[in-house]
């Protein structure tokens, strides 16, 4: 039977989302509730469209002259790309055998540690797994749910020796305090998995999606972090880890 999945948009010739230029699979649906999401329209885990594997490396194929040429490759995001643990599998499966990178964009809420799980981390080349904040109640107000379940996912990452990004997003009020700074690297010392330690500033590019949606966005007004600020998170992160960018 023939798995499909529900889709929220293509994008080719990304550049941020893993190494190289990245052809990048946003997934439909989201249990987070993030204040700063840029993707508010891919929540409704009933959104979208439905798409086979076939179609989307049929499109992805086309950039494979320059995935190769940059050491890139297919990465899947989301809305939260593991609320599709299956799809992702067959895509990566598919994506491997025809010479393609894999890259597993993820905030970490995985409900199920099963078979499933284990093909598609043996199928993911390299995960990019998004920490919102290491204190529980700054993580409940951030998103909306408990860090738990992201928490385990990282160590089981740890445990299984996946190669990992791990990437927070600093935004002014919650991400952007010294005392954030230590708790993210002190949890990322522990894993000697990790790569690097990406830091994205806040951007509210995604605003106007909350606007079309008739919503208000929670963080109006709120303006990106200094340069001055993020340079002084780097500094603490690089306390923890010797490879941390600031994106």
């Amino acid at each position: 039977m023939m798995i499909t999945g529900r889709l929220h948009h293509l994008e080719s010739c990304g550049a941020v989302d893993g190494p190289g230029i990245r052809f990048l699979v946003f997934l439909q649906g989201c249990v987070m509730r993030c204040q700063y999401c840029h993707n508010r329209d891919s929540w409704d885990r009933q959104g979208g469209r439905e798409v086979t594997v076939d179609e989307i490396l049929t499109e992805a194929r086309t950039y494979l002259p320059f995935m190769r040429a940059s050491g890139g490759g297919i990465t899947c995001t989301g809305g939260e790309a593991l609320l599709q643990p299956a799809f992702v599998r067959d895509l990566f499966q598919a994506a491997k055998a025809e010479g393609m990178h894999t890259c597993l964009d993820t905030n970490g809420y995985v409900c199920h540690y099963d078979e499933v799980l284990d093909e598609l981390l043996a199928a993911t080349d390299l995960v990019l797994l998004d920490l919102k904040h290491l204190d529980e109640g700054v993580h409940r107000e951030l998103t909306g749910i408990p860090r738990r379940r992201p928490l385990a996912f990282a160590r089981h990452l740890a445990a299984i020796g996946k190669p990992t990004w791990i990437r927070q997003v600093i935004v002014p009020g919650f991400t952007d305090s010294e005392a954030s700074m230590h708790l993210l690297g002190e949890f990322v010392e522990t894993m000697d998995n990790v790569e690097r330690i990406e830091l994205l500033p806040y951007h509210a590019l995604g605003e106007y999606k909350w606007q079309e949606l008739g919503e208000h966005y929670p963080l109006a007004g709120v303006a990106p972090p200094s340069g001055e600020t993020m340079q002084r998170l780097v500094t603490i992160a690089s306390r923890y880890h010797p490879e941390v960018i600031a994106g």
